[in-house]
């Protein structure tokens, strides 16, 4: 089985669950889950995580992520891109000022509405769901924070930014929300996922190049180890007397361990080498605790 983290590029059409689905055929493995879900007209930077990785599938969902979007002003749609049907066209009156000021004003937290077609759930049942049934529900806005806002191109109607933002922020939302700003409403146009804080579009693998990757065996280049994720946090080789409370699980007491940095997680390896998993100091029981396992006790 591999282990590890690979760089998908998500290309447009696929969702992310075919993106999994695909990979399991690939690589004849059934433990791999993705990320963070991308949109199926979206495209970019989809890591996806194999074998005992999948435990940093919710880690990995809560990191920011960067985008580079094309907004058109003087639509709206029911889901808030191109892709859904017309509810609304009206003239652009803003001017390429204007409108930047508007885009820029965004920077920061806001409370964002999340759009109907998304696969937030309400009362056990998806919100794509029932935006296909055409049903319609007031949905509660969700606390974001908009990292970042840089403005690439400004062709009235159509404006290309680049956006670094928090967990839970979508992008169609922020079109929408800029165009109801600019008092004739908006939609996206076009998506790419450019960065998954160290996961950058430059560094990504088409499913087909994966596929051939594989086959020639050569797929191992690609893959990152569990343990690299956590690269910014000391490295603590434990040594053979604490070995049996490592292999159980348990927490170890300070005093049984080399000397280290003073930090609050650890990357924990065996004396063989082997990557455990992360630890948490406590300072006050004077020992480190596993806050997330990846060996196979």
């Amino acid at each position: 089985m591999i282990n590890g983290i690979i760089n998908v590029y998500k290309e447009t059409g696929y969702t992310s669950h075919d993106v999994v689905a695909r990979l399991r055929g690939i690589l004849r493995q059934k433990k791999i889950g993705h990320t963070g879900t991308l949109d199926p007209d979206a495209r970019g930077v989809l890591p996806v995580c194999l074998g005992k990785a999948t435990k940093l599938c919710d880690m990995i969902g809560d990191w920011d992520k960067s985008y580079q979007a094309v907004l058109l002003l003087g639509r709206t749609t029911d889901t808030e891109d191109t892709s859904g049907k017309i509810l609304s066209n009206a003239r652009v009156e803003t001017d390429q000022s204007e409108i930047c000021d508007i885009i820029r004003s965004f920077e920061g937290p806001y409370d964002q509405i999340p759009p109907m077609y998304s696969a937030k759930k309400r009362n056990g049942k998806r919100l794509y769901e029932l935006a296909r049934e055409g049903i319609v529900i007031d949905r509660e806005p969700c606390p974001v924070h908009i990292h970042c806002i840089e403005i690439i191109d400004v062709d009235l109607p159509r404006v290309t930014f680049c956006v670094t933002c928090s967990k839970g922020t979508y992008i169609r939302s922020l079109c929408r929300d800029i165009g109801e700003k600019a008092g004739c409403g908006g939609c996206m146009e076009d998506l790419v996922r450019t960065r998954v804080r160290d996961f950058t579009l430059t560094d990504s693998h088409s499913l087909e190049d994966i596929e051939h990757a594989a086959d020639a065996d050569r797929l191992d280049k690609w893959i990152l180890p569990v343990d690299s994720l956590f690269k910014d946090h000391p490295e603590i080789k434990t040594m053979e007397k604490t070995k049996k409370l490592l292999m159980n699980g348990n927490p170890i007491p300070v005093s049984e361990l080399p000397p280290c940095p003073a930090a609050d997680f650890y990357r924990v390896y065996d004396p063989d080498g082997h990557f455990i998993g992360l630890y948490k100091k406590n300072t006050h029981k004077m020992r480190i605790e596993p806050y997330k396992l990846f060996f196979d006790f």
